[in-house]
């Protein structure tokens, strides 16, 4: 099985246990903190080096674990995650928790691109909008990128709406080119 799908499926497993007994959003930010720990080069060359016994990468994690000390079941996911080797899935499986945790919530992520930083008023507005668009409260990140010229480009899951200058320049430079 491949590590995404993996993962995913433990992120299932977690959100489970955790919406019927503890803090969804708590639980979120400890995986996130574990996550950014995990993303330290030489935190990750030990855990998937195969010259450490998993004893020892066990003993690792239950430093980090009496440190920082999250919740039960996130705990104990961690140490089997351990004792299976498959620490290094833990920034995905923080990923994939967020994305499951938003989907429970009933919001989407949005990105959204334009030509210039966007005022804070237009950006509440425009999140607003696509709330009501989508039927879902919106989480929406922001990016700039002067090559669009003016206009805007959303992009929610896997499908992108294009307002851009630049994209209806392109449209119309084909049509002019289909009519030679």
């Amino acid at each position: 099985m491949n590590t995404r799908a993996s993962a995913d499926r433990y992120a299932r497993a977690l959100l489970d246990v955790v919406a019927k007994e503890g803090n969804p959003e708590q639980v979120q930010q400890e995986l996130a903190t574990f996550a950014e720990l995990f993303g330290n080069q030489e935190l990750n060359e030990v855990l998937q080096s195969p010259a450490v016994p998993t004893t020892s990468k066990r003993g690792i994690l239950q430093a980090l674990i009496a440190r920082i000390n999250p919740s039960a079941p996130l705990a104990k996911l961690l140490l089997m995650l351990a004792d299976r080797n498959r620490l290094t899935l833990v920034p995905q499986l923080a990923k994939a928790y967020d994305e499951r945790l938003m989907e429970l919530r009933q919001v989407v992520q949005v990105e959204v691109t334009t030509a210039m930083p966007m005022a804070s008023s237009h950006a509440a507005d425009f999140e607003q909008r696509l709330s009501k668009a989508t039927g879902r409260r919106v989480k929406m990140t922001t990016a700039v990128d002067p090559a669009l010229i003016g206009g805007a480009v959303a992009r929610i899951g896997t499908t992108v709406y294009d307002g851009s200058v630049a994209n209806q320049l392109a449209r119309m430079k084909e049509r002019l080119e289909q009519q030679r």
